[in-house]
Order: structure tokens, then C-alpha cells, then sequence
């Protein structure tokens, strides 16, 4: 990827965005360790550049997101405050979901982020009505559909794949793949390992992409938006990626070898990118650290607003329900 095609502030807002991402997640493990977070929890270290690529192809102000359980970057790139996620992890009444949802159910229509989505695949035909909504009211916008390769093999995702180019639909469906669903290498439970074929099956537009490069990621998905954008194309990317952690907190991810591990931290999707800023004079080591120290200090302030945010009041349990 060539970074002259890029404006310096872009570059470097990328670069902010995943450093934010980790910085976030490992304090949201060490809360995790000292049981001020509980219930469940997936981090998406390893796999910032999926997220922080793909939205920065979009206008929030028209466009929107969805995702899967591991949303906590999302979230965050879309614009949620990170004291509103961190009080949602703590279970607080200041959380983006009022302390209800937790880890898994961030939520912030403002900024057109709709979730995390607790039940695999289940949001994958939500995330075709709201870009069935985008198409019946004639709106401008585009959306982005993220899941698992675990979400891969439910009906749910081809039976939406299919009606969406039925009909048309403004929407990119990504596919993140970290290689495990859990604990199991997608290689042992999928006869297709170049997921990108299926989008043939329902005539997609479909891609497979080096999700560790936040650039390529960047230009595959602006390129899927603009197809959705300008001519109501569904696409599907499937973004190869991986994640450093087990699956949640609970997976200390022992079907995996060290050298396997070891091997794919050399691609980090923020140490790349760094080096290549730097490499192109267009970052130094000193500001890489003080923009380390911002994100570090940010994370820090979450904690601090989470831990002195009050709970739920009990009457709070009759808020929000149907029946």
C-alpha cells in the first residue's frame, strides 16, 4: 500500500485508533483479573485493523454498524465514548446500555452503532433491515455487517447473503476471520477455506483481504462502500485476521501452539503500521510514545469513571422490556 496516496493526519488517525483499541482491551483484562468486570467478555486484541479500516470508509453521520459479541472496537471507532463503554463492562448506570448489556450488547445510536449482538450470526438479518430501511426511505447510506468465521456456517448468513442481492441491498458483510470459532480451527469444520467463493453462490461481490493491514482493509472496504453507495450492490469481504487472545476470558487458548502465536505477532497490525509511518518519515518513535501515553491515559480516566459510576437503581430492572 503506498501511504502517498494518503493524507499524514489520516495515517496517523488510524494508527491512534487501534493503539486506543489495545490500550482499552488490555485494561479491560485487567479489570476482568480483579472481578470488576464480569459475565462475558471477548477482547478483539490482534484484530484492530478490521474494524479501525473498514469504518473509516464510512459517513456515520448516514452510514451504520452492526456487529457480533467482540464489539468493544467497533464501538469505539464509531465514536462511543470509552467511559460510556468501560461503565457497560463494569455494569454501571452511566454504561452506553444503561450497565444491562455488558461486554457483549454495546449499543449507541448516535453515532450509528447498533450493536453488538449477542447470538452468532443473529444480527446478520437485522443488519439487512436496517439496510432494507436505507433503501425504502431512498437514504444515502451504507451498511456494515461484521461476524465471525464461526458465523459463517449458519443458515442465517446465506439466507441473508441471498435476499440481499435479491433485493439489492446497501450493505458490505464482513466476515472476520481469526481462524478459531471458539476453540476450533475454521480449517477442521469448513470444506471451503477461501471464504470470499461463497459470495459466488448469490452472485456478491466478494474478496478475500489481509485483515493485519489496516490500509488494505482501508481501500477494499471503501471500494465495497462505493458500490453499495452508488449502485445498491451488496458485497461480502472476507478479512483474514487473527486474534492474540482466547476466545473470551474464560479460553486460555491451549489449541494453539506458542510458535503459531509467535509467528503471527510479528504481523500486529499496529506494529506495521507503525514501522511503515516511520519508515516513510512520517512518524517518529518519540510521538508513536506520546501517542501511546494518550491512549494509555484515556483508558486509565474509563476506569476511573466506571468505578465511581452507580449502579443500576433496582427500579431500573421494569425499564426498557416489552412485557
Amino acid at each position: 500500500m503506498d501511504l502517498k496516496n494518503h493524507d499524514t493526519g489520516f495515517l496517523l488517525k488510524l494508527l491512534e485508533q487501534m493503539l486506543l483499541i489495545r490500550r482499552f482491551e488490555e485494561k479491560a483484562a485487567q479489570m476482568y483479573g480483579l472481578r470488576k468486570i464480569g459475565g462475558f467478555c471477548h477482547l478483539y486484541i490482534g484484530q484492530e485493523a478490521v474494524a479501525v479500516g473498514s469504518i473509516a470508509a464510512l459517513d456515520l453521520g448516514k452510514d451504520y454498524v452492526l456487529t457480533g459479541y467482540r464489539d468493544h472496537g467497533h464501538a469505539l471507532v464509531c465514536g462511543m465514548s470509552p467511559n460510556a463503554a468501560m461503565a457497560e463492562l463494569f455494569g454501571k448506570a452511566t454504561g452506553c446500555s444503561k450497565g444491562k448489556g455488558g461486554s457483549m450488547h454495546l449499543f449507541d445510536t448516535e453515532h450509528h452503532m447498533y450493536g453488538g449482538n449477542g447470538i452468532v450470526g443473529g444480527h446478520i438479518p437485522i443488519a439487512a433491515g436496517v439496510a432494507f430501511k436505507i433503501k425504502y426511505n431512498a437514504e444515502a447510506g451504507v451498511v456494515l455487517c461484521y461476524f465471525g468465521d464461526g458465523a459463517i456456517h449458519q443458515g442465517v448468513f446465506h439466507e441473508t447473503l441471498n435476499m440481499a442481492r435479491i433485493w439489492n441491498l446497501p450493505i458490505v458483510f464482513i466476515c472476520e476471520n481469526n481462524q478459531y470459532g471458539m476453540g476450533t480451527d475454521f480449517r477442521r469444520v469448513s470444506s471451503v477455506l477461501d471464504f470470499s467463493v461463497m459470495g459466488g453462490s448469490y452472485e456478491v461481490p466478494a474478496k478475500q483481504v489481509d485483515g493485519m493491514k489496516v490500509l488494505e482493509v482501508y481501500e477494499e472496504t471503501a471500494k465495497a462502500v462505493k458500490l453499495a453507495r452508488e449502485e445498491g450492490m451488496p458485497s461480502f469481504l472476507e478479512m483474514k485476521t487473527y486474534r492474540y487472545r482466547g476466545h473470551s476470558m474464560s479460553d486460555p487458548a491451549r489449541y494453539r501452539t506458542k510458535e503459531e502465536l509467535d509467528e503471527n505477532r510479528r504481523l500486529d497490525p499496529i506494529l506495521m503500521h507503525k514501522q511503515d509511518l516511520i519508515a516513510a518519515g512520517l512518524l517518529t518513535e518519540d510521538e508513536y510514545k506520546a501517542m501511546d501515553k494518550r491512549c494509555i491515559a484515556i483508558c486509565d480516566e474509563a476506569v476511573r469513571y466506571a468505578e465511581e459510576s452507580p449502579e443500576p437503581p433496582l427500579e431500573a430492572m421494569y425499564e426498557d422490556i416489552l412485557a
